[in-house]
């Protein structure tokens, strides 16, 4: 599809992915920022590079070695597509590079920070260093050499190694190797007189090189690290356990094809060119560092340092103000109830698993988990609930991308302990966020019901922004059950009363409403969509909105990551504005909202605009009807549309600028509400101060808290 300048309307992908870690990287740049976050944010950009090219280039590569040549909607090949892939992202390592030297580097130095480099040690800490050697390195540390008898050692996906240049018998070279162990810390502090002094792991290895080949002289050594293709994929109809070949998959994936080696920065040609030839790979696939490599070891020293002053202050999630009661099953019975977290608190979900663990009412719990933490307190109660005799059904998505391992951990963990566990639709990632607890009391069973646009994972809700909606419709549960029945018995669902559910309806259900909007908008009469949104990315979504931007529909869109929606095309989507805030935390929650003649119709859903969330995955829309959580939904997004500081504009060549802040109000809308929430919590306790003297002048006594206030 082209306008009639014959520009494209679809942006690449993988194109609009690389402008998503760029902003990342600004974030790392941007010297506003803490300094200690500065490195997360560099950190992340390092972590997210290294998944695009796991799976996104792999599946590119994979493409190119089947002789797959059809354009994608933007019009490019898979082989036109990586070359400029590879274009851009050597230009944003260059940039990785750039700030860490120029910017990070001197501002840590300033804190007193230091990552000395071999030539600048003082005895003491030379001596310090030979001895840490010896006692933690030396014992764990393979070397390896290839010649005749030993052929080219398999490198593990993603592991930083050493590769060396070997003087053997009759001054022939050789090629010898040796991983860093991942099992050690990658830096270590050194004694030092003044401030902080950091040592690299691999920095020590090479000084003590000569103890591992003693017999040889070394000529050479440098750091290399490959990323292998991890988009392997797995047939569900031919794996009788599931279980069992997601574990099998996990372990091919360390050695898939290398899609990518980086190298140290002056890294001599023979060694280099054993790399090439050993690891097939091209020279558009060489990346040189000329940094430490793998900044991903700057977030684990975030985590080691207290200094404070160098972070975000920390945000002091609140309990919603509805759910201060000791039932929660009786707050939910008066009124739906919103949750934004990580503002608000993810505890009143666990709280809801646990009370109803315990509670004698309780006669089941149905639950989704698609990632969930390492010690994750909701798994925790559910193990309680099914030794208390509740009947317990859990989905365990198996297939959550890169989770898979620690999915199986808990999937098996829960039946021990007697839940039901299943592990979804074949050939369909079970992606929806649903937990239904049924009850027995007075006036018969009851049904509670919270559905959300995040995982149920206690330590991503206090960095990734969510909403979550806690109700007792029996619509909603009817509806919820009927889902549940579907996963753990694969029948199809009766007609839902209240949800759309991919694959089933939510795809025809998008359709129907921004169609709406645009017949809305022929008639003359107002016409609105405002959706927040991780990705953009299915084509008759947006050859939908492109219909409906034509036809006089006023469409803001907020979406953080890809966007393959051109904005700002004559003709085609002038009427289409679009927005990425790439902030403290990680803008994750889905809103659509449309106009609706009037009665607007406001959604939260589990799915972003992409095929596999509409296609190929089980996803859920449930409406927001209460009118209090309506308006506290329609304030976030109008916040978000507002934000002049951590937002950026796309425009229809591809690129994010900044928003243009004149006669603008300078707006952080994650930083607003971190305040408003702090603002609010002050508020609630000068209330509850001033209700504690009232009580004590009139002699009563407060009712005794719920579980969660402790928390205020």
């Amino acid at each position: 599809m082209k306008s009639s300048n014959g520009v494209n309307n679809f942006i690449n992908r993988e194109l609009s992915w690389l402008q998503f870690n760029k902003r990342v990287l600004e974030e790392a740049q941007d010297s506003s920022n803490p300094l200690f976050e500065r490195l997360k944010f560099a950190a992340i950009f390092s972590s997210n590079l290294d998944e695009f090219f796991m799976i996104r280039v792999g599946s590119l590569t994979d493409q190119i070695k089947a002789d797959f040549t059809k354009p994608d909607p933007s019009g490019l090949t898979p082989i036109e597509q990586l070359n400029h892939i590879s274009s851009r992202a050597h230009a944003m390592v260059n940039d990785q590079s750039n700030c860490y030297k120029h910017s990070l580097k001197p501002a840590l130095k300033k804190e007193g920070i230091v990552f000395a480099k071999p030539e600048e040690l003082t005895d003491k800490q030379r001596e310090f260093i030979d001895e840490y050697y010896l006692k933690n390195v030396y014992p764990v540390v393979t070397p390896m050499v290839v010649d005749k008898s030993r052929p080219f050692p398999l490198i593990l996906n993603k592991s930083l190694n050493i590769g060396i240049i070997l003087e053997a018998d009759k001054g022939e070279h050789t090629f010898g190797t040796v991983q860093v162990p991942s099992v050690l810390d990658r830096f270590i502090k050194l004694p030092a007189d003044c401030g902080q002094v950091f040592i690299l792991l691999e920095d020590i290895i090479k000084l003590n090189l000569g103890t591992l080949f003693s017999e040889k002289n070394i000529l050479e050594c440098s750091c290399y690290r490959i990323t292998r293709n991890a988009d392997l994929s797995l047939d569900e109809e031919e794996a009788e356990d599931l279980l069992e070949a997601i574990e099998l998959s996990l372990k091919q994936r360390k050695w898939g094809a290398a899609v990518r080696l980086e190298i140290e920065h002056g890294m001599e040609e023979e060694l280099l060119n054993i790399l090439k030839e050993e690891l097939e790979v091209a020279d558009n696939q060489i990346y040189e560092i000329n940094t430490p490599m793998d900044l991903t070891f700057l977030m684990k020293f975030y985590s080691i340092d207290d200094s404070t002053h160098l972070k975000y202050v920390p945000i002091a999630s609140q309990i919603n103000k509805n759910l201060s009661g000791e039932n929660i099953f009786d707050t939910i019975k008066e009124k739906d109830i919103l949750l934004h977290h990580p503002y608000e608190s993810f505890q009143p979900i666990v709280d809801m698993v646990t009370q109803a663990a315990w509670d004698p009412n309780v006669l089941a719990i149905k639950q989704t988990l698609y990632r969930v933490s390492g010690n994750s307190p909701i798994v925790k109660a559910l193990v309680e609930a099914a030794e208390n005799g509740k009947q317990v059904t859990v989905l365990v998505e198996l297939k959550a991308r890169f989770d898979e391992k620690n999915n199986i951990h808990w999937a098996k963990r829960l039946e021990e302990s007697g839940c039901h566990v299943i592990y979804g639709l074949v050939g369909l990632k079970t992606h929806c966020k649903i937990l239904l607890v049924v009850r027995k009391e007075e006036d018969g069973i009851k049904r509670y019901v919270h559905m959300g646009t995040g995982n149920y994972n206690d330590v991503t809700a206090k960095i990734y922004t969510d909403m979550g909606l806690f109700t007792c419709n029996p619509y909603i549960g009817s509806d919820v059950s009927s889902i549940f029945n579907m996963l753990s018995g694969h029948s199809r669902p009766s007609e839902l009363y209240k949800l759309s559910l991919a694959p089933i309806n939510l795809r025809e259900r998008f359709l129907y409403l921004i169609e709406k909007e645009t017949e809305n908008a022929l008639k003359g009469k107002k016409a609105a969509i405002f959706a927040k949104l991780n990705a953009l990315v299915d084509k008759k979504i947006i050859e939908a909105l492109y219909e409906a931007s034509k036809a006089g529909v006023r469409i803001n869109l907020i979406v953080r990551g890809i966007c393959c929606l051109r904005p700002g095309v004559d003709g085609i989507s002038d009427n289409i504005t679009v927005k990425s805030i790439v902030g403290r935390f990680l803008e994750h929650s889905r809103i659509y909202c449309f106009h609706n003649d009037g009665d607007e119709l406001i959604y939260l859903s589990s799915a972003d605009w992409m095929n596999r969330n509409l296609d190929r995955r089980v996803e859920l829309l449930f409406p927001i009807e209460d009118k209090e959580a309506r308006k506290k939904v329609k304030d976030i997004l109008n916040l978000a549309l507002k934000d002049t500081v951590k937002a950026r504009l796309l425009h229809k060549d591809g690129e994010y600028i900044k928003i243009d802040r004149r006669g603008k109000e300078n707006l952080n809308s994650q930083e607003y509400l971190c305040k408003s929430i702090t603002l609010s919590a002050d508020n609630r306790k000068k209330e509850l101060k001033s209700n504690k003297d009232k009580w004590r002048e009139e002699g009563f006594k407060p009712l005794k808290s719920g579980p969660s206030s402790q928390n205020l």
